[in-house]
């Protein structure tokens, strides 16, 4: 017999960690290859561990609610119809495999060398001797959670022997190592002190309700968001009377003749793909010491449930029609709100567009979906006199579209041009200039 290990796999682009949301299987269940393992879930998705391989469940070596890094060990499983010999073969060949390794790292040793902006940021900021950090990234690299975790110990590397960057730590020990990095401005002289969670007085009647994984992963992004992107926001003013006549003159046979609505959304999220195609700055996210300008636009849009937030991608939404991009919208919904929604379903977004005016809401300031560079927050339609060009007050269908923006990317002046273009497509959408097919 053979004991193979099955480790957190990565289930999306920048994922890091992942929790266990459910085992699916006990110590002693025989499994097959691909049969499913365990219920995982990241700040991206939800998602099934399938088994590699054919056998007996050994060792569950993390628990319901654990948070463990991608790369790291989850469960064992003893493999079935491999002989004594056979494992010898493979006990044998262990040590030159481990030297091939160790060849390797030391190969890939000059990557550490080489340090990003946040990295350099932080450690100038604590006064943190790089070249006596051990980091755990690929071929030794130094990463910003390393150092996190330096400051959170106290143990600040200055001069002398080398230091090794601590082991990981659960996501809320990350949330609470972001917030330490946030307020740490202090002089690399001063004591380095950690921020531990408030403590607040539970009384009769109060309840308390556990963080869950998936929370925990929100927390972070929003405050990794926060932390690193210097947000600004400005607002535009819409006149939706023409889209709302349009639209409301096409529902009813739209739905008894596609199967799903054709809502509102959809055309704002048009709107914006086709002004990202004139503005294309905008699509753009920030890589330290340069700019990333996507080709393709890919539409993120929030989903929310009744504890967690999801973002799936509407892919290359400049060349789907509006009716294209409605099943979309409602296929995508239907997959968050059922559990249905797949890894590849949540990346590639570019750009994200939040339908915050679905619950009534006139104006608000949207968290940037890190890395992106923009969010545009779509309020709610509402009736409201309007001075018009004439001198005359009318009833008009208006609607803000509020945007936040990462200031090292974007300026104020492209932004306003861009929601500029977004209002005019949108207040001239009618019967005879837009076709939704």
């Amino acid at each position: 017999m053979v004991i193979e290990q099955i480790k957190m796999p990565q289930l999306g682009e920048s994922v890091t960690e992942g929790t266990i949301s459910k085992w699916l299987v006990s110590v002693g269940d025989k499994v097959n290859k691909y049969d499913p393992l365990a219920e995982v879930m990241t700040d991206k998705v939800n998602a099934e561990v399938p088994s590699s391989f054919t056998g007996t469940i050994k060792e569950l070596v993390a628990e319901d609610g654990d948070t463990l890094a991608v790369g790291e060990i989850i469960c064992t499983i003893e493999i079935e119809g491999v002989g004594n010999d056979e494992a010898a073969i493979g006990s044998e060949q262990k040590p030159e495999a481990a030297t091939i390794a160790a060849v390797s790292e030391q190969k890939d040793q000059g990557n550490k060398a080489r340090y990003s902006p946040a990295v350099l940021k932080i450690s100038q900021e604590n006064g943190i001797d790089l070249t006596q950090v051990t980091g755990t990234g690929s071929g030794g690299r130094i990463t910003r959670k390393d150092l996190l975790k330096l400051i959170e110990s106290g143990n600040i590397p200055t001069a002398g022997a080398k230091v090794e960057a601590p082991k990981q730590q659960d996501a809320q020990s990350a949330v609470v190592q972001e917030t330490v990095s946030s307020v740490s401005a202090q002089p690399s002289s001063a004591p380095k002190q950690s921020v531990p969670a408030p403590s607040i007085p539970v009384a009769a009647g109060d309840i308390e309700i556990p963080v869950t994984g998936i929370r925990k992963a929100i927390a972070a992004n929003m405050l990794r968001s926060k932390h690193e992107a210097p947000h600004a926001w400005t607002m535009i003013e819409v006149d939706a009377t023409n889209l709302v006549e349009y639209r409301n003159s096409l529902k009813d046979e739209f739905k008894k003749k596609e199967g799903f609505n054709l809502t509102f959304f959809a055309f704002f999220v048009k709107a914006v793909a086709q002004a990202l195609k004139d503005f294309p700055q905008i699509n753009s996210m920030w890589a330290g010491d340069k700019i990333i300008q996507k080709k393709d636009i890919n539409i993120s849009i929030a989903v929310a449930t009744d504890d967690a937030l999801y973002v799936p991608v509407i892919k290359q939404a400049d060349e789907k029609t509006i009716k294209g991009i409605a099943r979309e919208i409602s296929e995508l919904a239907v997959k968050v709100r059922t559990g249905k929604l797949r890894s590849e379903d949540m990346q590639g977004g570019t750009f994200t567009v939040n339908n915050t005016g679905s619950f009534g809401s006139v104006q608000s300031m949207g968290i940037i979906n890190y890395p992106q560079a923009a969010i545009l927050q779509v309020e709610s339609i509402v009736k409201r006199p309007v001075v018009m060009n004439n001198g005359m007050i009318a009833v008009r269908d208006m609607v803000n579209l509020c945007m936040s923006l990462d200031h090292r990317v974007l300026d104020g002046l492209v932004c306003g041009r861009f929601l500029q273009r977004v209002k005019e497509i949108l207040e001239n959408t009618s019967k005879s200039t837009t076709s939704i097919y």
